[in-house]
């Protein structure tokens, strides 16, 4: 076999994005993808669009299913429901305490460095914010009142809540919910399955997917908020690096470099799409057949920590209120920060993991620290880039979070964490079908035929 059919899965998409990015710059610095020309039209806003948004679809289209079998396959995996409790506690309790890291870390850089001083930014962008609902109803809206719908809206917690309802109640059944059980981890196969079928088809998305953002942004308004785009990633990356890593060690005693090695695929994905929700699939092939997390844990912790744990966004938040402020002038003084931590971390609770939410988001941390909404139009030229990023230190998260109490319930097949090869695949191996699986296939057909 050439080397070129060696070529794993990863560095295909990496090299995707790196000609997307080269691409996307060239069209975007020659003036080839101005307003109205051919290559804007047909090409960037055209092809580029279509393929990056077929993809993103088919990926959106797996999360509901993935979840509802996953979860319902975990549980009853478990088979203990005071693990469940665990789980669920110390997920939820690692997911809120980075959040808080993660936002605290922020403000305490940016505040330091100052940035948004002396600026004179004036932006025609607008923004309006949509109200929050109150901490009460979020509770409340966890519980489904018609799951169906839940599925169809995509709404996660309802749809967490609802799955693992389902799996302890087929363990109460007993006997008589096995063939129950048997359907769902069939089901639960054939959705990742269909996962491999998709990552295959990553390179080429992930290239157009690039392109388009890079040629639509430039560099011209990076260069006016050089500091706010510097500091935030700055911050981002020390999350992601120090942080979690130091969590990560703390905690597990697991090595962080194999990690970070292991968990580029699943950013890549993250950086692309930019929505949590629509790399739950990649980030559970990656926690469960890299990682070696087993499927009872990683089925509760990877969706519910799609739906809750936003360090990145935090973290954005925390550089967006600091600049802003410093920007219109405005004192927010040791309670005015501490606001914001306590805010950004009960807003992230229930917020949906899809592209510009951390908008909305800040849009209510604004409002309750006394800023002006409209300074998020400052921001908001560079916000789907970042929104790229803060997406991949999300998706780093959850990963982390699941490897760390999968390891504590014993849980997770170190043999599988510590070897770089475990879970690797090209993109023939994803559509690849078994000659034998192939003739069984023909025969089952053939069988029906002949009756």
């Amino acid at each position: 076999m050439s080397e070129a059919k060696k070529m794993n899965l990863t560095t295909k998409v990496l090299l995707g994005m790196a000609l997307g990015i080269i691409l996307g710059l060239f069209f975007n610095l020659t003036g080839m993808n101005a307003e109205g020309t051919f290559v804007n039209n047909f090409i960037v806003n055209g092809a580029f669009h279509i393929v990056g948004k077929m993809f993103v679809n088919m990926l959106k289209m797996l999360v509901v299913p993935l979840v509802f079998f996953s979860l319902i396959c975990g549980v009853c995996g478990i088979g203990d429901i005071r693990m469940l409790g665990r789980v669920g506690s110390k997920s939820f309790a690692l997911y809120m305490l980075t959040t808080a890291i993660a936002i605290a870390t922020a403000i305490t850089i940016a505040a330091t460095l100052g940035i948004g001083q002396g600026l004179d930014l004036v932006s025609d962008a607008s923004f309006s914010g949509k109200d929050a609902p109150p901490l009460s109803q979020v509770l409340i809206d966890i519980i489904p009142k018609n799951p169906i719908n839940a599925m169809a809206q995509g709404d996660m917690l309802p749809i967490i809540f609802f799955s693992i309802m389902v799996g302890i109640s087929m363990l109460m059944v007993g006997h008589k919910a096995k063939a129950f059980i048997e359907g769902a981890e069939i089901a639960n196969e054939i959705m990742m399955k269909m996962v491999n079928i998709i990552m295959a088809l990553a390179p080429y998305a992930v290239f157009a997917l690039i392109a388009k953002a890079v040629a639509n942004l430039g560099l011209d308004l990076l260069a006016s908020l050089a500091g706010y785009v510097l500091v935030l990633v700055g911050a981002l990356m020390f999350h992601l690096f120090v942080t979690l890593m130091i969590t990560l060690k703390v905690f597990s005693g697991l090595s962080p470099a194999m990690f970070i090695r292991k968990i580029r695929n699943a950013q890549v994905f993250a950086f692309s799409t930019a929505s949590s929700n629509a790399t739950i699939p990649v980030t559970m092939r990656t926690v469960t057949q890299r990682f070696g997390v087993n499927n009872s844990v990683a089925s509760f912790t990877v969706p519910f920590g799609a739906t809750i744990n936003m360090d990145g966004t935090a973290i954005m938040q925390g550089v967006a209120t600091v600049f802003i402020a410093n920007v219109y002038g405005v004192e927010l003084g040791m309670g005015g920060y501490l606001t914001v931590i306590l805010m950004s971390v009960l807003a992230s609770i229930g917020t949906a993991g899809v592209p510009g939410v951390g908008l909305i988001m800040l849009s209510m941390v604004f409002t309750q620290v006394g800023l002006p909404v409209e300074g998020i139009g400052l921001v908001l030229g560079v916000d789907r880039l970042m929104d790229m990023i803060r997406t991949a230190v999300n998706v780093s998260g959850d990963a982390a979070v699941s490897s760390i109490v999968a390891k504590s319930e014993g849980k997770l097949d170190i043999s599988v964490y510590n070897d770089p090869e475990a879970g690797m695949m090209d993109t023939d191996a994803a559509m690849h079908i078994d000659e034998g699986v192939q003739a069984e296939m023909a025969d089952a057909i053939q069988a029906t035929h002949d009756q």
